[in-house]
């Protein structure tokens, strides 16, 4: 994830994430990227359910997912969550999820900043000091001239 400010967030691989296999069923990560994302969010001072009371929705528009070694049952892992990019209405985060120092898999989310009706929102706008404080997890910040 090169060098950006990460959020840490640790989990343990419960019994009902694992598959017949024995390690970590892949629908899995998309929820653990949600925990880390969630997390940063609180951190910087606002959680989503307060984003949401203020008319401001952050929907999931893309996701991907690259898998290079599995999580195992009753192991401690860290999500690293990061962003990519914010650009007026979007936002992409940036994940690794790790074992000690092994990378276990890399992946990212893209979603637009909306209102209730879902329609497009620019932050910098709506929200400049949010949009400040996020700009902290940020590899590159892109701001409208």
């Amino acid at each position: 994830m090169e060098e950006i400010n990460k959020h840490e967030t640790l989990l343990r691989v419960r019994y009902q994430e694992t598959d017949q296999m024995g390690v970590v069923h892949h629908s899995n990560y998309a929820v653990w990227f949600e925990a880390g994302r969630t997390a940063m969010i609180r951190d910087i001072g606002i959680s989503y359910s307060e984003l949401e009371q203020n008319g401001i929705l952050l929907p999931v528009v893309d996701l991907h997912c690259r898998f290079i070694s599995p999580a195992r049952y009753e192991e401690e892992i860290r999500v690293l969550t990061g962003i990519q990019e914010i650009h007026g209405p979007k936002i992409s985060f940036c994940y690794e999820v790790c074992r000690d120092d092994q990378l276990l898999v890399r992946g990212e989310t893209i979603h637009l900043w909306t209102n209730r009706e879902m329609k497009r929102l620019n932050l910098e706008k709506k929200e400049p000091e949010l949009f400040q404080k996020l700009l902290q997890y940020t590899l590159s910040a892109k701001t409208e001239e």
